[in-house]
C-alpha cells in the first residue's frame, strides 16, 4: 500500500513544478504528516525530493529527475494499452505517433510486463461503427485533428441543410475536441467571437483552412460532459410527434431497443396497465413515418391506437401479411 503511494507521489511531482503538502495530502488521501514522512523516505531512497520552506513553499523534484515505469503491475500495464483506439488514431493520422509511444512505454516496463500490449490487444477490441454500415473517413479529418491538438483556429466551409435547401456556410472556429459516435466523426468547437459551443459533422466540411493563430482554451470546458448534454438535447429535439400504443409484456421489454431508450422508459413508467396485462403508453417519436419503421420491429407485441393514420398503416401491413401467409 505504501509503495504504491510513494510511486504516485513521485509521478505527481513529475507532472507539476511544485506541490504543497496540503495538495499532496489531498491527492494521496493521507495526512500532511504522512506526506512529510513519505518525502523523507523517498529522499533516503535516492529520489531527489526537495522541500521549499515558507508560505509559498512545497515539494518538488530537482535535477530533472524522471522515474521509469517499473511501479506498474500487470493490470495497470494492460489497461494502459487499452487506452488507445487503433482505428480512430489511424483516421486522425496519429497511428505512427501512437505506435512510437507504445514502444517507448514498453521499453520502460519491467521485462515481466513487456507482453502487456499483446495480451491486452488479444482480449479487447473496439469496433465503433454500426453493423451493416461501411464507415467512411472524412477526407478533412486529419487537418481538423491537427488543429485540435495545436489549439489553432480554423476557417471551415461546410454544407448546411438538405436537398434544395442545402447551402455552404463559412465559420471561423476554435476546435476543442473530436467525438467518434457510431462511426461518424463530430467536431465540438466554439464559434470565434461568439462564445457559444456547437457540434459539426466533419463529413459535411468541404474545406478547412488552419492558420497559425492559436486560441486560449476555456479550462472549464469538459468534452465528455458537453457531448453527453448535447447528445441528449439532440435526441429529445427530434421527437416532435406522439403515438399511443398498447404493448404486451414482451413488447414493453423490447420497446427501449426499438425507439429512444430514455423516452421509452419514461413512457412505460407513466403507462396504464390493463386487465389483459397489456400497458398503454403515449410515446414521443420523430414522425409517423419513423414510428412506423421503429414499431414494426415489435410485430404483434404492439398495437397502435393513435393517430388514426398510423393505425391504418399497421392495419394495411397486417392485411398484407395475412395475404402472404394465409388465414
Amino acid at each position: 500500500m505504501r509503495a504504491a503511494r510513494l510511486i504516485k507521489m513521485v509521478l505527481l511531482l513529475q507532472s507539476r513544478p511544485s506541490m504543497t503538502a496540503a495538495e499532496l495530502a489531498r491527492e494521496l488521501e493521507v495526512s500532511e504528516r504522512t506526506v512529510t514522512r513519505d518525502a523523507q523516505a523517498l529522499s533516503e531512497a535516492g529520489v531527489p525530493v526537495y522541500a521549499d520552506r515558507g508560505r509559498a513553499g512545497g515539494y518538488r523534484l530537482i535535477g530533472g529527475y524522471r522515474t521509469r515505469l517499473t511501479g506498474l503491475h500487470r493490470g495497470e500495464a494492460e489497461a494502459l494499452f487499452l487506452s488507445g483506439v487503433p482505428g480512430a488514431l489511424r483516421e486522425m493520422g496519429l497511428e505512427d505517433a501512437a505506435s512510437a509511444a507504445r514502444l517507448k512505454v514498453s521499453a520502460a516496463l519491467l521485462p515481466s510486463l513487456r507482453d502487456a500490449s499483446r495480451t491486452a490487444a488479444q482480449r479487447f477490441h473496439l469496433d465503433a461503427p454500426n453493423w451493416f454500415k461501411e464507415p467512411k473517413t472524412p477526407a478533412l479529418l486529419p487537418a481538423v485533428a491537427d488543429a485540435v491538438w495545436d489549439d489553432r483556429r480554423i476557417v471551415a466551409r461546410y454544407r448546411r441543410g438538405e436537398g434544395e435547401r442545402q447551402r455552404d456556410v463559412v465559420r471561423e472556429l476554435e476546435p476543442y475536441g473530436l467525438v467518434l459516435k457510431a462511426g461518424v466523426w463530430y467536431l465540438c468547437a466554439r464559434v470565434a467571437g461568439h462564445g457559444s459551443f456547437r457540434v459539426y459533422r466533419i463529413d459535411r466540411f468541404t474545406a478547412v483552412d488552419a492558420g497559425a493563430e492559436r486560441f486560449t482554451r476555456d479550462e472549464e470546458f469538459d468534452l465528455p460532459s458537453f457531448w453527453e448534454e448535447r447528445a441528449e438535447q439532440f435526441a429529445r429535439s427530434i421527437l416532435r410527434a406522439e403515438v399511443v400504443v398498447r404493448l404486451s409484456a414482451a413488447g414493453a421489454e423490447r420497446l427501449p431497443y426499438a425507439v429512444d431508450p430514455q423516452s421509452a422508459r419514461e413512457a412505460l413508467a407513466a403507462g396504464a396497465p390493463g386487465e389483459d396485462g397489456r400497458v398503454t403508453v403515449t410515446l414521443p417519436v420523430e414522425s409517423e413515418e419513423v414510428a412506423h419503421t421503429q414499431l414494426a420491429m415489435l410485430g404483434p407485441e404492439v398495437e397502435v391506437l393513435a393517430p388514426p393514420a398510423l393505425r391504418e398503416r399497421f392495419a394495411q401491413d397486417a392485411r398484407r401479411l395475412a395475404a402472404l401467409y394465409g388465414t
